[in-house]
C-alpha cells in the first residue's frame, strides 16, 4: 500500500505546529523527505517473529527481512541530521534471540551504535527473608526450553557515535543523598543518570481490541524518554516511520516537540492513532 492520505487534525489542540501523519508505506514516505531534515527518530519495526498484523506479513526469510530493514534504514540515515539520533526498539522471540544483534550489525554499515538501552517490561527482585517483589507484564510462553521474555532492546544510533545527549532530562534521584555533596559533577543537584536499564511496564487495560488493537505497541513513556534523552528545542523535527497506534506522536506532543512526521501502512491503525491524539491518549 503506497497511497498518501495525510490526516487532517486540529494542530493547535495538540500543541504542535505541524503534525504530518501519512497512510503510506514507510519506504515511499521516506523518499519524500529531504536529506538531513530530521533530528530524532523513535520507532519500532516489525520483528519478523510471525506477529499477526492487519496489513503486513511478519514472516519472511531472514536475509530478505534484514535486507528490507537496511533498505529503510539507509533512508533513515539519509534524512537524519549530523547530530541526530535514531532510537530503534527491537525485540526477539526466545527461540530466535540473535535477530536484534544481526540487525545492529547490518545497520553498522551506515550508522554508529552509540548506546544500547534495555527496556525492562517485567522484573522480579529478591527481598529479605526469601520474599520477592514482582512488577510489570510479560507474555508467558509454555515451552519447557526457554525463559519468558521480559525485556527488549532500544538501540541508539547516530552518524558519528559522539552526539551529546541530555542524560539528566530523564535522570533519577540519588538513593544515598550523601553522594550529592561527595561528587563535584552533581553541582548540588539530586539527580543522576538513569543508566541504560529502563523499567517501563505496560499499563493495565481491560480490552485489547478496544484499548490496544495493535499487537506490538510500546508505551508512550518509552518514546518520551528517547525524545528527552536526545534533547528538544523549538526546532526539533521528530519522525516515526512505523507509527502504529501513535505512541511516538503522543510522546512528541507530551515533550513539546513542534514538528512530527509519521508513516503507517495500515489505515485502521492510523485511524486509532488519530483517535488517541484527539482524546489526549497516553496509554
Amino acid at each position: 500500500m503506497t497511497s498518501q492520505t495525510p490526516i487532517a487534525l486540529d494542530l493547535a489542540a495538540y500543541g504542535v505546529t505541524k503534525l504530518d501523519l501519512r497512510h503510506e508505506d514507510c519506504v515511499d514516505g521516506l523518499r519524500s523527505l529531504d536529506d538531513e531534515s530530521v533530528d530524532v527518530i523513535v520507532t519500532s519495526p516489525p520483528y519478523n517473529i510471525a506477529t499477526k498484523y492487519r496489513s503486513y506479513n511478519d514472516r519472511s526469510d531472514r536475509n530478505e527481512y534484514l535486507d528490507w530493514c537496511c533498505f529503510w534504514g539507509t533512508e533513515l540515515s539519509r534524512v537524519l541530521r549530523p547530530q541526530g539520533s535514531l532510537f530503534l526498539n527491537v525485540g526477539a522471540s526466545p527461540s530466535n534471540p540473535l535477530l536484534p544483534h544481526q540487525l545492529v550489525l547490518r545497520f553498522s554499515d551506515f550508522l554508529v551504535l552509540q548506546n544500547t538501552i534495555h527496556w525492562i517490561k517485567s522484573i522480579s527482585i529478591a527481598l529479605e527473608r526469601g520474599s520477592h517483589l514482582s512488577r510489570g507484564h510479560f507474555k508467558p510462553i509454555r515451552s519447557p526450553k526457554f525463559l519468558n521474555g521480559c525485556q527488549e532492546f532500544v538501540f541508539h544510533f547516530t552518524k558519528t557515535g559522539r552526539v551529546k545527549i541530555d542524560r539528566l532530562s530523564i535522570g533519577v534521584p540519588y538513593q544515598h543523598k550523601s553522594n550529592i555533596k561527595r561528587w563535584n559533577h552533581t553541582q548540588g543537584r539530586d539527580k543522576r543518570c538513569r543508566g541504560n536499564a529502563w523499567f517501563i511496564p505496560y499499563k493495565t487495560i481491560h480490552s485489547r481490541d478496544k484499548q490496544r488493537p495493535h499487537p506490538a505497541t510500546f508505551p508512550v513513556e518509552l518514546a518520551e524518554n528517547c525524545f528527552r534523552l536526545h534533547g528538544i528545542t523549538e526546532r526539533t523535527v521528530a519522525l516515526d516511520p512505523f507509527l502504529g497506534l501513535g505512541s511516538s506522536a503522543i510522546a512528541a506532543r507530551n515533550c513539546g516537540i513542534l514538528t512530527f512526521i509519521g508513516f503507517e501502512i495500515d489505515g485502521y491503525y492510523l485511524g486509532v492513532a488519530e483517535e488517541r491524539l484527539s482524546g489526549g491518549g497516553s496509554a
